[in-house]
């Protein structure tokens, strides 16, 4: 099934007999990059670490059963195709099998050519779907960028200059505070670029330890270290043909660097626990949330990797710098997350979209999908309201830490205009009471029409001065 200088699909057989895993796993060990396991516990601990295609399990497992390693599997984000085993076959038992997920079904004593070619078919069929998946991305309106909206001219130079970098085989750095977007600029990239086809490995590097990461990266040989039962593939074989997107890359250390430098310079890996190089054709962009020239003046970064990933660099602008965007999105959300819980209809009111824009979202776009998710299964009718929305702490603390401080003390000059005071005073209420109107004309001591009449005046302010 593999050609010269392919992968093996990887499949993964599940018995409690251990001549049977012996028997089976040499028989299809020629095609396939074979796992075994004995037992649901160590079915699953292959399904959590390696990336599974296949799996062939016998429906009785001791203790345990097929039925369960297959109900597992259907909570990955790609489940593998699944084959049951049984000497106890009946066609109750196939059904219920198939209506669990299972590709098909296959009785005991085995016909290895049976086996084998089930095995083709699944494989087959998995990488039918996910070509299906792949030209869906190819087709959308957008081409790769239908998950980023903007109007605003920052976000449609980021659109352009994606559009110029995807066909390159040139690595990309994407800089950007948390909840910017930068692994959908990755993603759209990917689909833009010259093998949409092919497979996008996402790594997130702060999530692992460095020894776990060059693991993770580079795959390791059975023996390599305690643990290391089997030989492991890495994200760079993974990706292989395809693009691997290196999240977080600032934080991985300095012993990683050196490796990662290599990969780029040589375009070869070394999997742990051996000398023989391994080619690997892969699209690299990497993605961070801090400054890689300020790391590598600190001494953090190697200058020469900071080069090699900085061949071509995508600032994400945080959302307050694209406060023009903020409803765009919203509006964005509320029909996604509307159509997912089954309520259509729903629409911002006035007073909240008030309150989206003038929020600062520290947490980004990620932390506004968050809002609208809650505002929409918290609201009761078809009006989404600030009292809706969640609790925004970060406009409260930025009240307490600043505004008391920063623009009524005595720490910086003070306006003494008195309306511009005024105006700062009511917009900073609504902020503490996170958006909601009758709380704030009860904090200033004031009616509610009397805020809703200042407010208007604002607003009507606001058009005449603007250009």
């Amino acid at each position: 099934m593999a050609t010269s200088g392919t992968l093996k699909p990887v499949l993964l057989i599940v018995d409690d007999e251990s001549s049977t895993l012996r028997a089976l796993s040499m028989a299809l060990d020629a095609h396939y990059d074979v796992y075994t396991a004995s037992s649901c516990q160590q079915a699953k601990a292959v399904l959590e670490s390696e990336p599974v295609e296949l799996v062939l399990t016998d429906l009785r497992l001791g203790g345990d059963s097929g039925m369960d390693i297959l109900e597992m599997t259907r909570e990955f984000p790609k489940p593998p195709q699944c084959i049951i085993m049984t000497a106890y076959g009946s066609v109750d038992a196939a059904v219920e099998a198939m209506k669990r997920g299972a590709y098909t079904f296959v009785t005991k004593p085995l016909n290895l050519d049976e086996v084998e070619m089930l095995l083709l078919r699944a494989y087959r069929a998995s990488a039918l779907e996910e070509e299906n998946k792949d030209l869906h991305h190819r087709l959308a309106p957008s081409g790769g960028l239908d998950k980023l909206l903007g109007n605003t001219p920052c976000m449609e130079a980021i659109f352009n200059k994606i559009r110029r970098a995807a066909p390159s085989r040139s690595t990309v750095l994407i800089e950007g505070e948390s909840g910017t977007g930068k692994e959908l600029v990755a993603q759209a990239i990917h689909v833009l670029s010259g093998r949409p086809k092919e497979k996008f490995v996402a790594v997130n590097c702060s999530a692992l330890s460095p020894q776990l990461l060059e693991s993770e990266l580079f795959g390791h040989e059975r023996g390599a270290f305690t643990g290391a039962a089997q030989r492991r593939i890495g994200r760079f074989e993974q990706a292989s043909g395809g693009t691997l997107f290196l999240d977080e890359i600032g934080e991985i250390e300095p012993s990683v660097q050196v490796k990662l430098l290599r990969v780029l310079a040589e375009k070869k890996i070394e999997r742990v626990g051996s000398n023989d190089s391994v080619p690997v054709d892969v699209r690299v962009v990497a993605a961070t949330n801090k400054r890689l020239e300020e790391l590598v003046a600190a001494g953090t970064f190697r200058e020469d990797l900071f080069f090699r990933l900085n061949v071509i660099t995508i600032q994400m602008p945080p959302l307050r710098e694209r406060r023009d965007d903020i409803v765009l999105l919203a509006q964005a959300f509320l029909k996604e997350f509307c159509a997912e819980n089954g309520k259509k209809g729903k629409t911002f009111s006035r007073e909240t979209l008030d309150v989206l824009r003038a929020c600062d979202w520290p947490g980004n776009v990620r932390q506004l999908r968050t809002a609208v998710e809650h505002g929409v299964i918290m609201s009761d009718g078809d009006t989404i309201t600030p009292e809706d929305l969640p609790a925004l702490p970060s406009v409260r603390e930025e009240w307490e830490n600043s505004g008391a401080r920063g623009e009524f003390g005595l720490e910086t000059r003070p306006d003494f205009n008195l309306q511009s005071l005024e105006k700062k005073t009511i917009y900073a209420a609504l902020r503490f009471v996170g958006g909601s109107r009758t709380r704030a004309a009860e904090l200033l001591g004031i009616s509610r029409r009397t805020l809703q009449r200042k407010l208007n005046e604002y607003i009507e302010s606001d058009k005449q001065s603007s250009p």
